[in-house]
């Protein structure tokens, strides 16, 4: 166990007594507002976009507002992990916040569609550092027996901010002003930041030198990571697969890719270091995670277009149906430390990403069109079965790993399952177009057929493909659930090598 290890378990230990109980909650809590102010991001915007359009205009690339920053926070993942073991946590989860900040400062004083895209790209860049920091402190600040009780809390946070957001963006966007969605982060913000600043105290480590940063590797991985994304956000929609955009991009995608390799094998520190693939838990939990990551888009993306286009559910009751997984997942990631306490971190994955896979395979025998009630008990019980599955690996991975290690090991997990959500939202964009363009004839996509239509309004043979072809994604979906349990039934090893606390 490292000196950063040891001292941050004293402060831990110093903390239970009770003259220390109010410095632990305001930890906590910053914790939990600084994972807010992630949380919302996207869902809060999302139900803007019509009042910012309006006043800003560029409809034509008004989805770059959510792309650009999912690809700012997805490749600054790893810089961000390695960055909090160099230099430590604190410093890192500051400097990201005031990023994040500035901003959605920006933001709200956008004159233009341009301007905005480029200043949410900004605040993903802060918005990378939130979401990993948060959770390596998570790690740092409990023992394993009570880490899940903090990653309860933090599942919470996105649960709420799942919910509360579209209700809070429309609010915000009908009554006030579009540009406080954006002001409505300063405020939370800045307690989060006070709290850290105050009440976060990292123990001094020995120095073994001027750390040497990797800026090469860090730029390499973001030149690499954004082409990548870029290629896979806009593939198949801003333009065709195999035109000559996608084939430039990926191609250039992968020669970037080459270079990363060079660059971080001859690196003293390298930002991506090899150890994050070489061990066993590590690798089988990225891939695991990266397979969540493409499932998690069947629901979170298609089935509020089924709930509205097939069920004929007004747009907030379709939003219930798929809010509910998000009621289930934090209770059952809750409970999860009384199961894999028993069985061990693999095998509570594997109950978790059975049952899942059961419940995706399951959904195209739903009755059609069939009732809310059963696609809402469907999500209900998949929330539950992922919240086992995705609490244990990740506690597991940060229980394997001392301090020096934990943010670069936490950051490739949390990359990883971005990615895969990027890879997933390309893919089963692709699978659904293609199956309701066999159905209705013509090249037919899911998002024209679906713009303007009324639930009760859509015609049956339209209704039938949409369903048929949300059935096709969810079978996707059901495909990677069952890959990630190969992974973790054949790679991982059946106990999770713990170190102590």
């Amino acid at each position: 166990m490292d000196q950063g290890e040891t001292g941050i378990q004293a402060a831990v230990a110093e903390e239970r007594s009770p003259a220390s109980t109010g410095r632990r909650g305001a930890v906590v809590a910053a914790l939990m507002l600084a994972m807010a102010l992630a949380a919302l991001d996207s869902t809060i915007v999302s139900t803007a976009v019509p009042q910012i359009v309006g006043d800003l205009g560029g409809f034509s690339y008004f989805s770059w507002l959510f792309s650009g920053y999912l690809l700012a926070v997805t490749v600054t993942l790893p810089v961000y992990g390695k960055l909090s073991d160099t230099f430590g946590r604190k410093p890192v989860l500051v400097a990201g916040a005031a990023v994040f900040l500035l901003g959605s400062l920006l933001c709200a004083g956008a004159w233009n569609m341009g301007a905005l895209i480029a200043f949410r790209i900004v605040q993903g860049l802060g918005g990378g550092a939130l979401q990993g920091t948060v959770q390596t402190l998570a790690a740092d600040l409990y023992p394993l027996k009570e880490r899940p009780k903090i990653q309860a809390k933090l599942s919470t946070v996105w649960a709420v901010s799942a919910v509360a957001g579209p209700g809070v963006g429309g609010v915000l966007a009908a009554y006030a002003d579009w540009r406080w969605i954006f002001l409505v982060n300063l405020p939370i913000g800045a307690v989060a930041l006070w709290l850290v600043i105050r009440h976060l105290h990292e123990p001094e480590r020995e120095s073994a030198g001027r750390p040497r940063i990797d800026w090469a590797g860090a730029l390499a991985v973001f030149a690499c990571g954004g082409v990548l994304l870029t290629a896979l956000v806009q593939g198949g929609v801003a333009w065709p697969w195999l035109s000559a955009p996608s084939v430039a991009l990926f191609g250039t995608g992968l020669a970037l890719a080459g270079v990363v390799v060079v660059v971080e094998r001859r690196a003293a520190e390298p930002i991506i270091p090899g150890w994050v693939w070489r061990r066993r838990t590590i690798a089988a939990v990225n891939l695991a995670l990266g397979a969540l990551g493409l499932l998690m888009v069947a629901p979170s993306v298609f089935l509020p277009t089924y709930a509205q286009s097939v069920l004929g559910l007004a747009p907030v009751a379709a939003g219930f149906v798929l809010s509910v997984w998000t009621l289930s997942w934090p209770v059952s990631a809750a409970l999860s430390q009384h199961v894999y306490g028993r069985i061990g971190f693999r095998d509570t994955a594997l109950l978790g990403i059975g049952t899942a896979t059961l419940i995706l395979f399951g959904f195209p025998f739903l009755p059609y069109p069939g009732s809310a009630w059963q696609p809402a008990l469907l999500m209900l019980l998949l929330g539950a079965a992922l919240g086992l599955f995705q609490l244990p690996l990740i506690v597991g991975v940060q229980s394997t790993v001392g301090w020096a290690e934990r943010g670069t090991a936490t950051a490739s997990v949390l990359f990883c399952r971005q990615t895969g959500q990027t890879i997933g939202a390309s893919v089963f964009g692709a699978v659904a177009n293609g199956v309701l363009a066999s159905r209705l004839g013509g090249a037919s996509d899911l998002d024209s057929v679906t713009r303007g239509l009324d639930g009760d309004g859509v015609p049956e043979a339209t209704r039938h493909a949409i369903a048929d072809a949300v059935h096709a994604v969810y079978v996707g979906a059901g495909c990677a659930a069952a890959l990630a349990f190969v992974v973790l039934l054949l790679v991982a090893p059946r106990r999770f090598p713990v170190l102590k606390d």
